[in-house]
């Protein structure tokens, strides 16, 4: 078993930044490949970034390609996701999951563990 657990999320106004966490426990997390997802109100869960096990791979949407970076520190056995000028339309509730060996890509379906979400509120 894996626990996720994010933290970061608030309230900011367009063209701020914000940086989420997503604390591991459990199993090594250093085996796993990490993915944001987010959904916002009345839409789908949609793919946000993803990142390999190994860490040499990352993925992003396009809506937030040059925007937004994911890391992890498996030392921490932390992941994250900075965001950069946030826009009205990134307003959801954020997720991590998680994937054994993964590539972190965007298929919510093969990731077995999920976090409970974060609120990021972009006011314009």
């Amino acid at each position: 078993q894996v626990q996720l657990v994010e933290s970061g999320g608030g309230l900011v106004q367009a063209g701020d930044s914000l940086r989420l966490s997503c604390a591991a426990s459990g199993r090594t997390f250093s085996n796993y490949a990490i993915a944001w997802f987010r959904r916002a109100p009345g839409k789908e869960r949609e793919f946000v970034a993803g990142i390999s096990w190994t860490g040499r791979t990352t993925y992003y949407a396009d809506s937030v390609k040059g925007r937004f970076a994911i890391s992890r520190d498996s030392a921490r056995n932390t992941m994250y996701l900075q965001m950069n000028i946030l826009k009205p339309e990134d307003t959801a509730v954020y997720y991590c999951a998680a994937e054994l060996r993964g590539d972190g890509s965007s298929y919510y379906g093969l990731y077995d563990y999920w976090g409970q979400g974060t609120q990021v509120t972009v006011s314009a």
